[in-house]
C-alpha cells in the first residue's frame, strides 16, 4: 500500500468532516446577524454542548462498525447494541430537559444569567433528535467505510450541510424567532436527513451482509460481553472528550469577561475544527487500512506526518495574519470588539490540527489491536489536564475565559499524546508485532 492509496481513501472522509466544520461558522454567522447576538450565541453554544455530551456514548459507533461488522452475525449484534444505546441516550436527553434538572445545571452549576436559561432550554429541546440520529448514521457510515465506499459518506454529509443551510436560511428570512432556535433547528434537520441518506446508500451492502447465511467464523462471532468489553472504553472516551465542552462552558461562565467568552468560544472552536477535521477523519482511515498484520503502518505514518504539518501550518498562517480578523468580523459577523477578543485564543490553538492527526493515528492503532482501554486512559489524562489548567488560568491567574480555555485544551492534548507515545504498536516488523491481540479476543 502506498501513501497515495491512503490519500485517496482519506480524502472523502476529510471532505466529510470539513463540510461538517462549516456548520458551526455558518450557524454562528446567522445568529450573529439576528437581534441580541451575544445572548443567542451564548445560549446556542451551551445548548450544543449539552447535545454533544448526551451523544458522547454513541460517537465511536463508526469506529466500532468499521472494525467489527464483517458478516451477518456481527451486523445484527452490533446493530442491536447501537439501537439500544440510541434509546438510552435519548431518554437521558429527555431527563435533562425536565425544568428542575435543567435549571439546576444551567443556572446554578454553570451560572448562566436567568434570561439566557430559557433560550438555552428551548434550543436544547429542539436538538432532541440529534443524539439518536448521530448514532444511527454513524453505524451505517462505518459499514460504508469498511467496504471502501468512503465517497458515499461524503455524499451523506452533502445532504446534511445542504439541509442545514436551507433550514437556517429559510428561518432567517421568513420566521421571526431567536437565533439560538434557528441554529438548533438547522442542526437537527441536517443530521436527521444525513442519517436517512446514509441508510439508503448502505442498502446494497446491508442486503449482501444479511443475505450471506454462511456459517460465521470464530474470528467474527461476537458475544454481547465481548462487544461491551470492546466498546465501553470507546464510549467512556467519547464521554470524557465531549465532556470538555460543558467543562469549558462551566469555567467560562465564571471567568473574567464571561459573556464575551461564551459568545466567541463557539466561533473560535468551529473555525479551528475546520483545520482539525482532516485529522479527525484519520482515525477510521487507520482502522480500515492498517490490516491485521500492520502492513499499512508505514504509509499511514508517513501520510500522518504530512497531514499534521500542512494543517497546523495553514492555521498558523491564518491566525497570525489579517485573515483571522476578516473571517471573524466580515464572515462570522462578530462585532469588532468580539473579533479582537477572539484573536489571541485562536493563536494559542495553532498546534491543535497536528495534535489531532497524531491522536487519531494513535487511536486507530489501538482500536485495530483491541487495546481500547489505553484510549480511555489517555482521554482521562487529557480531560484532567484541561480541568487543572482551567482552574489555574481562571481561578488563580484570572485570565480571560476564552484565553484560559485555549491554553488548557492544548496542554491537555499534549499530555494525552505523550501518554500514548510508546504505548502504541509500531509494526516496524510485520512478524514482530501482529494481531496477537486480535479479533479473536472478541469471540467465544
Amino acid at each position: 500500500m502506498s501513501v497515495l492509496r491512503v490519500f485517496n481513501f482519506w480524502m472523502p472522509l476529510a471532505a466529510t468532516w470539513l463540510m461538517m466544520s462549516v456548520e458551526g461558522p455558518f450557524v454562528a454567522a446567522i445568529i450573529a446577524r439576528i437581534h441580541d447576538p451575544m445572548f443567542n450565541l451564548a445560549a446556542y453554544g451551551v445548548a450544543f454542548s449539552f447535545a454533544l455530551i448526551v451523544e458522547a456514548p454513541i460517537i465511536m459507533m463508526m469506529s466500532a462498525s468499521t472494525a467489527l461488522v464483517a458478516d451477518r452475525s456481527s451486523f445484527f449484534q452490533l446493530r442491536r447494541f447501537a439501537y439500544t444505546l440510541n434509546m438510552i441516550i435519548t431518554g437521558l436527553m429527555v431527563l435533562l430537559l425536565t425544568p428542575p434538572i435543567f435549571s439546576l445545571i444551567a443556572e446554578r452549576l454553570i451560572g448562566l444569567p436567568h434570561g439566557i436559561v430559557l433560550l438555552t432550554h428551548r434550543a436544547t429541546m429542539i436538538l432532541l433528535p440529534w443524539p439518536a440520529a448521530i448514532g444511527y448514521r454513524r453505524f451505517y457510515q462505518g459499514i460504508l467505510i469498511r467496504n471502501n465506499l468512503t465517497r458515499r459518506v461524503a455524499y451523506g454529509t452533502i445532504v446534511r450541510v445542504v439541509t442545514m443551510g436551507l433550514t437556517a436560511t429559510a428561518f432567517f428570512f421568513f420566521v421571526n424567532i431567536p437565533g439560538a432556535y434557528i441554529g438548533a433547528a438547522a442542526l437537527s434537520m441536517g443530521v436527521t436527513m444525513e442519517a436517512i441518506a446514509s441508510r439508503w446508500m448502505a442498502r446494497h451492502i446491508v442486503r449482501q451482509i444479511i443475505g450471506d447465511r454462511s456459517e460465521c467464523s470464530a474470528s467474527t462471532l461476537l458475544t454481547t460481553r465481548a462487544l461491551i468489553h470492546f466498546y465501553y472504553p470507546l464510549a467512556l472516551t467519547s464521554l470524557l472528550t465531549v465532556g470538555v465542552n460543558p467543562l469549558v462552558t462551566f469555567f467560562l461562565g465564571r471567568s473574567p469577561y464571561p459573556l464575551e467568552s461564551l459568545a466567541i468560544w463557539p466561533v473560535v472552536h468551529s473555525f479551528v475544527f475546520a483545520f482539525r477535521s482532516g485529522g479527525v477523519a484519520y482515525q477510521e482511515v487507520g482502522i480500515a487500512l492498517l490490516g491485521e498484520d500492520g502492513q499499512g503502518f508505514r504509509p499511514l505514518k508517513s501520510f500522518a506526518g504530512i497531514l499534521a504539518a500542512i494543517t497546523s501550518g495553514a492555521l498558523t498562517i491564518v491566525a497570525f495574519s489579517s485573515l483571522a480578523s476578516g473571517w471573524f468580523h466580515a464572515i462570522s459577523g462578530l462585532p469588532q470588539a468580539l473579533t479582537s477578543f477572539a484573536i489571541i485564543p485562536l493563536r494559542c490553538l495553532v498546534a491543535m490540527p497536528a495534535l489531532e492527526v497524531l491522536l487519531s493515528f494513535q487511536r486507530s492503532l489501538l482500536v485495530q489491536t483491541r487495546r481500547t482501554p489505553l484510549i480511555t486512559w489517555a482521554t482521562t489524562i487529557e480531560v484532567s489536564g484541561i480541568a487543572i489548567m482551567l482552574a489555574i488560568g481562571i481561578g488563580l491567574i484570572s485570565l480571560p475565559g476564552a484565553l484560559a480555555a485555549a491554553i488548557s485544551i492544548v496542554v491537555g492534548r499534549v499530555c494525552a499524546n505523550g501518554f500514548l507515545i510508546g504505548r502504541c504498536p509500531r509494526f516496524a516488523d510485520h512478524s514482530e508485532e501482529t494481531s496477537t491481540i486480535s479479533a479473536n479476543s472478541l469471540c467465544k
